[in-house]
């Protein structure tokens, strides 16, 4: 065992990327955070298809057309389903996590996949719209488990100074999931009258995958030592991700963030809103997670055909135009994994939200613009990449992988479960509230969501630390002051100091 020569204790290794910590990895993003993006765009490109079967079967049943207002309620439910059980996802994240830990959940969280994955193949057969509504809100449950959970786990099993690159890779899988969704329906492959039911079935398949391989991999350590207390388990889980035997230093850390913990015992939520040592930090993942949805990625997303025609993209270009865009999505993403540990959180959250504040800025000036100035559709479409590069980069993965960090075990379930609801919600909010903001300011719409992207730079700015290479402890100790409590800490006891440990935290107001 590698020790101090000082004083005796443990001297935990700088960790490394074994082959056990990246297949969970994989295994992981692939079955849960994959669905999320691909259930996110997979609608979109058979929605005419989808909405000629909704009208052919009301049809069928009731020998009268149906009418546009209703078959817009049928399709609007069909795409809000989708956030709304994102939200019911998140809500169940604490109560599962705790109970099944993180790795059981996700196995879990497969229902939610598999079940609506059949539901919505055979939904062409059966003729029935109303299974696909019930399945989008089914595989919504999914999405709100996933995007939680994953993070949660990864963030856990990872070394600290791997923990940015694995926390981004869940959006990594989210955008790839959304590129291989707007692959899939180019209308040469499934986006066709006959193929979109079995584009929506694929779902299924990311999670059969994840239900078969992911029992091989270990559970969360910190769970297992902290919240179940079997140090056993956690010991060997540890050795398996880490790839040598000695994982004493990183288990005496454990040891100590579930001593300073035993007083607060299991957070529940209102618990969570009423801790004062955790008071910044809660809202600063509220208003990470607002600025996230409100920035304007969905309408962004929404604008995208108009503009592309505008340009003068021929129609029939447009879905590869929007394949390109995925691919973009999905470069700058993959860049932010290998760029978070030496740039850090902060500067990448800073940078993609400057970047979205001044590519939406831009793109109001050149939808204004476009019909008085030739060349000005193509500002537009320089707008759109900026846009989607710089939320990429920062705004997209970034708020996963602070929630994890800067909570202790026993209140990450709960900040979860707040940080997705509101995420989720604001979702839902933007998909509401947009075609009333189209309709009503146009173009100047994006105004509203540069605006929120430059708030949101300002309080990260302002408020906001960095956190890369930390423990999790060392960054409570950093939000202490601001929180006004003093987190006290001595050296990091061996598992033969366990009963001084109570000496070593104390939490008092300042």
């Amino acid at each position: 065992m590698t020790e101090n020569k000082d004083c005796g204790q443990p001297v935990e290794r700088k960790g490394r990327l074994t082959s056990v910590l990246a297949l969970a990895t994989l295994i992981s993003t692939f079955g849960s955070s994959f669905q999320y993006g691909y259930n996110v765009a997979v609608i979109n490109s058979p929605s005419p298809f989808m909405q000629q079967f909704y009208n052919t079967t009301y049809l069928e049943r009731y020998d009268t057309p149906i009418t546009d207002s209703f078959l817009t309620l049928l399709w609007s439910l069909s795409v809000s389903m989708y956030p709304l059980g994102g939200f019911f996802g998140s809500l169940i994240v604490a109560p599962l996590v705790n109970t099944l830990g993180r790795k059981g959940t996700l196995l879990f969280n497969n229902i939610f996949s598999i079940v609506p994955a059949v539901m919505m193949g055979v939904s062409e057969i059966v003729k029935s719209y109303e299974i696909i509504i019930v399945a989008r809100f089914i595989v919504g449950i999914c999405a709100g488990l996933s995007s939680n959970v994953v993070p949660m786990y990864l963030g856990e099993i990872a070394p600290k100074n791997l923990r940015g690159a694995t926390g981004i890779m869940p959006q990594l899988f989210i955008t790839i999931g959304i590129l291989s969704a707007q692959v899939l329906g180019i209308r040469s492959i499934l986006g066709t009258s006959t193929g979109w039911p079995i584009m929506l079935g694929l779902t299924g398949i990311p999670a059969a995958i994840e239900l078969l391989l992911l029992p091989l991999f270990p559970e969360s350590p910190r769970y297992m030592l902290i919240q179940r207390g079997d140090e056993k388990t956690a010991k060997r889980g540890l050795q398996r991700l880490r790839g040598w035997d000695d994982v004493d230093a990183e288990l005496s850390e454990m040891h100590l963030e579930d001593q300073s913990e035993k007083a607060e015992g299991r957070l529940s939520v209102l618990s969570l809103l009423s801790q004062r040592s955790l008071r910044w930090q809660l809202v600063s993942i509220v208003i990470m997670n607002m600025g996230q949805q409100l920035s304007g990625i969905n309408a962004i997303y929404y604008y995208a055909d108009s503009i592309y025609a505008n340009a003068g993209v021929r129609e029939t270009d447009i879905q590869y135009v929007t394949v390109g865009t995925g691919a973009v999505n999905v470069i700058m993403t993959l860049a932010a994994v290998f760029i978070v540990e030496a740039s850090g959180r902060r500067l990448l959250l800073l940078l993609g939200f400057g970047l979205c504040c001044g590519a939406c800025g831009m793109l109001t000036i050149a939808l204004t613009l476009q019909e008085n100035i030739t060349w000005m559709p193509y500002i537009s479409i320089t707008s759109v990449i900026i846009y989607v590069t710089g939320h990429a980069i920062g705004p997209s993965p970034i708020p996963y992988v602070v929630t994890t960090e800067m909570f202790r075990q026993s209140a990450r379930p709960s900040a979860f479960m707040v940080a997705g609801s509101v995420h989720w919600l604001s979702n839902f909010t933007v998909g509401l509230i947009f075609p009333f903001l189209e309709s009503g300011l146009g173009s100047y719409s994006f105004i509203i969501f540069s605006f929120i992207c430059l708030l949101t730079l300002i309080y990260i700015w302002l408020l906001v630390p960095e956190t890369k290479s930390k423990t999790f402890l060392e960054i409570c100790q950093m939000f202490a002051r601001r929180n006004k409590v003093e987190i006290k800490l001595g050296d990091l006891p061996t598992n033969d100091s366990k009963g001084s440990l109570e000496d070593l935290v104390r939490v008092t107001t300042f």
